[in-house]
């Protein structure tokens, strides 16, 4: 019989399986995000695979497209397909050309409710259709959110759900929670939740602010506010 240590270690090199005190294995290789401080901070070193994140924002175009845009153009430069589901408004062609995006392997999926867009997300998924989901659902409840996150488990694709800042005090099956502030030329992100040891400090990320790629320009940047983190479920 093997020595209790020995076991023990066993179960912690299981993929679902991850210390407190250090950031966790992932069980798919992670999408580099394109920006080196954040990459430190999340675990595999970028953006999860087959895995629900989260991304936060108070109001739309604080940057929040600018954050994945290099993952998304890396990821179509090597021919793999992207789908947007409801985006707020059209996407902007040129803006995510000069980012870098192949547009030939963008799809846009519009949805007349917020079952229909549920519905075709988890599609899209289980599919293996793309191997990058970006959707943006404002009112989803718990176990919407569980059915999508165990829908992004059934293949390797980067699944990105964009939602208002006021869902961070919700419980979420997210294994990447990340919420953005406008700071000038800078996203102020902090880390609500991630596999492994709790993000100590928000991260201060340099993005380029051009014309927005949902349409219109870029909202102005607004002050930056406390960063401190709200007790709220993860």
């Amino acid at each position: 019989m093997a020595a209790p240590q020995t076991i023990l270690e066993e179960i912690l090199q299981r993929r679902a399986v991850w210390r407190g005190g250090a950031l966790a294995r992932p069980a798919l290789p992670a999408v580099p995000s394109g920006f080196a401080v954040l990459d430190r901070e999340l675990p595999g070193g970028g953006w999860p695979g087959g895995a629900l994140t989260e991304v936060l924002c108070a109001r739309e175009g604080v940057g929040e497209l600018q954050l994945v845009l290099p993952a998304l153009a890396a990821l179509s430069a090597s021919g793999r397909r992207i789908a947007w589901l409801a985006p707020p408004h059209l996407p902007y062609a040129p803006a995510l050309a000069a980012a870098g995006v192949d547009l030939a392997q963008l799809a846009v999926v519009r949805a007349p409710g917020r079952r229909d867009a549920l519905w075709a997300a988890e599609q899209v998924l289980r599919a293996g259709a793309c191997h990058a989901l970006l959707a943006w659902l404002r009112d989803a409840r718990y176990a919407e959110l569980r059915r999508l996150a165990v829908a992004a488990e059934a293949g390797p694709a980067l699944v990105v759900l964009f939602r208002p800042e006021e869902a961070a005090c919700e419980s979420s099956p997210a294994c990447l929670r990340i919420a953005l502030e406008a700071a000038g030329e800078h996203l102020l992100a902090r880390i609500l939740k991630r596999r492994g040891a709790l993000a100590a400090a928000p991260l201060r990320i340099p993005i380029d602010r051009p014309v927005h790629a949902l349409g219109g320009a870029s909202s102005p940047a607004a002050p930056a506010r406390s960063p401190a983190a709200r007790p709220c479920p993860v």
